[in-house]
């Protein structure tokens, strides 16, 4: 044993050493050096090792990273389903709930999901269309206008810290309906955008004796998430204590978001009053995102004989993205012989056969980018 064995290394005949419990102060070169009987060297290899945090899946932090859910598709019309998938799931996860609105009541739990048993509960809001995966992702089949609103989901951890996300759910109703075409709405002229680009979020059939209207971030329409006022009689629009100087207010109710940043992504408020005091609220959901860098794939070993297996790793910067697999620039078509990961940033061959020999790569992608890694080459030895 040398001077740095922690107790740690076992050291085998084939030159091999297996470092157990490794911790992140392992992490740096380690150096094979090869001496024939003779005393000389005959060769001098280094590897550089890399430990991960616990804070790490595939080299993606999970860390502080926001609880948020993704309607796809973005648009959904009546008949049609939908699912609202999750994103960033909270680690340590005992329990989730899913609620019809933003008020957490009995009455509007759609369903709870206790992660532990894997055991799924219908609420007193479940219409039986509803069905929830262990992801936290919620899909809504056959959906009517009724569907339209919002949507919350609540997380519970081991140590009973919660966390809220919330959704708008926009249904389409036929485009022939007099009723729905005169309905104040908002459209975002682009439904998905990348970081640094601009938005307009387009109002249509704002009311003609409209005499105010305001914009807030969120579904809190309290002054700190006000965005901005427009004030007919005044003739003026007002900036509010939300307003981040990138936001600018036209008299037809649409709001230009400019210079986006991954945190202006949420629900963004109108409220009008006409000369009626009738009041309206509508919301829009804004989703950016920011582009993929280009991930790293790494095997434990590249060259491997048959009948053994196989891991294959992709490494991303990149959190909320999704993986996809390629050999020899076709997507990998999945056998019985093949496992992935369920964030699918690893793909396991459990029974290596000759045919398994070539390029492989990783793409990561969101709706506005993708990268894909530098292709591995593996060589598959005959017994």
């Amino acid at each position: 044993m040398g001077q740095l064995h922690s107790g740690r290394e076992i050291l085998y005949s084939n030159g091999s050493l297996w470092i157990q419990n490794v911790t992140q102060e392992d992490t740096g070169y380690y150096t094979l050096q090869t001496i024939s009987r003779h005393v000389e060297l005959v060769s001098n290899t280094s590897t550089f090792l890399q430990v991960y945090s616990s804070h790490f899946t595939c080299g993606r932090p999970s860390f502080p990273a926001k609880l948020t859910i993704e309607s796809v598709p973005l648009s959904v019309a009546e008949g049609e389903s939908v699912l609202l998938r999750v994103h960033n799931l909270p680690e340590d996860l005992q329990l989730f709930f899913w609620y019809k609105g933003v008020i957490l009541i009995n009455k509007a739990e759609i369903v709870r999901h206790r992660t532990l048993k894997n055991l799924s509960d219908p609420g007193p809001a479940h219409s039986g269309r509803e069905t929830v995966f262990s992801d936290g992702s919620l899909l809504l089949q056959n959906v009517t206008w009724k569907d339209t609103g919002f949507y919350t989901l609540q997380t519970v951890n081991r140590y009973w810290k919660m966390e809220l996300a919330h959704i708008y759910l926009q249904v389409e109703t036929p485009c022939c309906d007099t009723l729905d075409s005169a309905q104040l709405r908002i459209v975002p002229v682009t439904p998905c955008v990348a970081e640094g680009e601009n938005v307009l979020l387009q109002v249509h059939n704002l009311p003609e004796d409209v005499q105010t209207f305001s914009w807030y971030k969120g579904v809190d329409i309290t002054l700190s998430f006000k965005i901005l006022e427009y004030s007919k009689a005044m003739k003026s629009i007002i900036r509010g204590h939300a307003h981040s100087r990138r936001e600018t207010g036209y008299t037809n109710g649409s709001l230009l978001l400019q210079d986006v940043t991954e945190k202006d992504s949420g629900l963004y408020t109108l409220i009008t009053i006409d000369s009626n005091v009738r009041v309206e609220t509508v919301y829009v959901q804004v989703n950016i995102y920011k582009l993929v860098t280009q991930p790293v794939l790494r095997v434990m070993d590249s060259t491997v004989r048959v009948q053994s297996s196989v891991i294959f790793t992709c490494f991303s910067d990149n959190t909320g993205v999704s993986i996809r697999w390629l050999f020899n620039n076709q997507s990998v078509q999945l056998t019985e012989r093949m496992t992935l990961s369920p964030s699918k940033c690893q793909l396991r061959i459990h029974t290596v056969r000759k045919e398994d020999a070539g390029e492989y790569q990783c793409e990561v992608f969101n709706p506005v980018s993708s990268k894909t890694s530098l292709p591995v080459s593996l060589a598959v030895m005959m017994e």
